[in-house]
């Protein structure tokens, strides 16, 4: 790895910004729950402003080379958690995605975070992939517009089964290199 290119004080902004995303769930799901059928701009925007903070700490460890091991579990299972928030708030509260949505997402995101350490080498490092990253943009879009629309508004719903099947792809992925990379 390359020498970091900024102070430590600096260095530890990535972190910090995961460490925020985590802390942004309770805030994000209490300001949901109460929601109205699930329109809350106010839980739109702490969730927006937590895919904005993956989006940035992710770039700037790299651009910074300040990449750690706390960042390589802590910042995917943040977006899982806030994901899974969402989720979980707009299926069971608000009944604004369907039943088989959590039962996907949370099974996928079980299946990375519990597989992922059960079955992969301590050795093989998990690298996330653009398709990935592509899965997690249009989730963290599509919940912050079905946040924003009203009930009988769709479009949003179809850009979340997009997200979903771009992340069940994804983790398809995940499973194969990783699978392929234990046996080597």
């Amino acid at each position: 790895m390359s020498a970091r290119a900024v102070s430590a004080p600096l260095a530890r902004v990535p972190n910090a910004l995961t460490i925020l995303r985590l802390l942004l769930i309770p805030i994000f799901a209490a300001l949901l729950i109460p929601a109205d059928g699930g329109y809350s701009w106010a839980a739109a925007t702490v969730f927006a402003i937590a895919g904005i903070t993956d989006q940035v700490d992710g770039w700037l460890a790299r651009r910074w080379h300040v990449e750690s091991a706390f960042g390589r579990v802590a910042d995917p299972l943040a977006d899982r958690l806030m994901i899974d928030a969402a989720v979980i708030i707009l299926v069971a509260v608000h009944h604004r995605l369907p039943w088989v949505a959590l039962a996907l997402i949370v099974a996928r995101d079980a299946l990375l975070i519990g597989g992922y350490k059960l079955f992969v080498p301590e050795s093989y490092e998990l690298n996330v992939n653009f398709l990935g990253k592509l899965a997690t943009w249009v989730l963290y879009a599509s919940l912050v517009f079905v946040m924003i629309t009203h009930e009988d508004t769709n479009w949003p719903l179809w850009l979340f089964w997009i997200g979903l099947a771009l992340a069940l792809v994804a983790g398809a992925q995940y499973v194969y290199t990783a699978l392929k990379g234990a046996r080597a």
